[in-house]
């Protein structure tokens, strides 16, 4: 007889084979739901198990964040530091930013700004110092791929592994991050392990957990978690949208005014903190941030309003998004999107001109459709056609990378990361 177990039990063997294989585990700790119930499942571990064994944990401490969040991820990290190697980062690397027309980014702890911090370094904390990897390049993201090789070499172990909290019930994209098989190296069978480089690793043990097993764990074990969503919760949040991660990217925006609420001491310091803050707090809900029903002013074509925004923006900042709609044009006139037959069909019906291609070398079994961009298009799958109302929401957005529109790192992006990786080779790789 097959005994099934439940996601609580699957962690504790996921947890065994990682301790096994590991020479050295680190959480990511982010002071969210899942990454300190994740925390929490490691600690108890340990102690059944392990006694004596030390857990490494990474907090990327982003200055602006609630009171509620700070008071949890102190109170967190003192609870179990006999067990506990904490490594709170305070590092002004490149952060995005969706609030504001004129800048993509801020940084976290940044010097010259030091006057206008929401508050003060916490006590023991590491900076810029610390990291010999540090440049002002770097973003949060390449920080943390960096950290690895950086601990690796501090701890002198031969194989380091990551856990990190995401869920795949949370979006499609963190789903495609377990399943997908696109560049993707396993450690052995486990889906859930995947090798970043070199003997780096990243580890989902709770990636098949439900925001319901969540706070189940929490209420049957009585673990301690950041108070932050009983405020959520009285505020009226939804589930899927209470977020305690930089409340400045798209995802937060429309939520940035429950601040105002919850934390005025730290909302009056935001605004002077981020560019654009009180306005997206005022907005982020509505279609004037890109958000609920985008409508077109009287008497503009899409193509015209898109041109009007652009005309309003710094010359940076648009020839940003014009160098994106070019990208997009040609892709769409040379190589085409991938669209399923459903989608053909609609376009056809609606008598838009394309040219369908044969098998495409992706994986998948939509069909390439090369097509001119549309100014506006009704139908279900409008996220897929290329239209100009889609450049305009971007604007809207303040999203500078045209997330909305499927583009991520532009070339130079990921030249300038290529090059930061490069040059500190010989710390990922080198003997320890």
């Amino acid at each position: 007889m097959i005994c099934r177990l439940n996601v609580y039990q699957a962690v504790g063997r996921r947890l065994e084979m990682l301790f096994e294989n590991f020479d050295y585990l680190y959480v990511s700790f982010s002071g969210g739901k899942d990454s300190g119930v994740l925390l929490d499942l490691c600690v108890e571990y340990i102690r059944n198990h392990l006694p004596g064994r030390k857990l490494g944990v990474l907090h990327l401490d982003y200055e602006v964040q609630y009171r509620q969040t700070t008071d949890y991820v102190r109170r967190r990290l003192a609870d179990d530091s006999d067990i506990l190697e904490v490594y709170h980062c305070c590092v002004p690397f490149k952060v995005a930013t969706c609030t504001s027309m004129f800048q993509s980014y801020w940084r976290p702890w940044e010097q010259s700004k030091r006057d206008q911090w929401v508050r003060e370094l916490p006590p023991g904390c590491y900076t810029e110092a610390d990291f010999d990897f540090y440049n002002e390049n770097l973003w949060d993201y390449d920080f943390q791929l960096l950290f690895a090789p950086w601990l690796r070499k501090r701890k002198r172990c031969r194989r380091i592994c990551c856990l990190v909290g995401i869920r795949t019930q949370e979006s499609y994209n963190r789903w495609r991050a377990i399943y997908s098989e696109k560049n993707r190296r396993h450690f052995g069978p486990y889906k859930w392990v995947h090798r970043i480089d070199g003997c780096h690793y990243n580890a989902y043990p709770i990636y098949d957990w439900k925001t319901s097993d969540i706070w189940t764990a929490n209420g049957k074990f009585g673990w301690y978690y950041n108070r932050l969503y009983d405020l959520y919760h009285q505020a009226g949040v939804a589930l899927g949208r209470q977020r305690v991660a930089s409340p400045f990217i798209s995802q937060a925006i429309a939520n940035l005014a429950v601040y105002r609420a919850i934390d005025p001491d730290t909302w009056g310091r935001m605004i002077n903190r981020v560019n654009g803050v009180n306005f997206a707090g005022l907005y982020g809900g509505t279609f004037a941030m890109g958000w609920k029903s985008v409508k077109c002013p009287p008497g503009f074509s899409w193509k015209r309003y898109m041109e009007f925004l652009l005309g309003t923006l710094p010359r940076p900042v648009r020839d940003g998004y014009l160098e994106k709609l070019r990208v997009s044009i040609r892709f769409w006139r040379e190589r085409g999107g991938c669209l399923s037959e459903s989608t053909i069909s609609k376009l056809r019906e609606r008598g838009v001109a394309i040219e369908v291609g044969g098998p495409s070398a992706y994986r998948t079994d939509k069909r390439p459709v090369r097509m001119e961009y549309l100014d506006d298009i009704d139908i279900e799958e409008f996220r897929e056609i290329p239209s100009y109302k889609r450049m305009c929401i971007c604007i809207l957005k303040n999203d500078h990378i045209c997330k909305y529109m499927g583009f991520s790192q532009t070339r130079s992006e990921k030249k300038l990361r290529e090059t930061v990786m490069r040059k500190y080779k010989a710390l990922k790789y080198g003997k320890v």
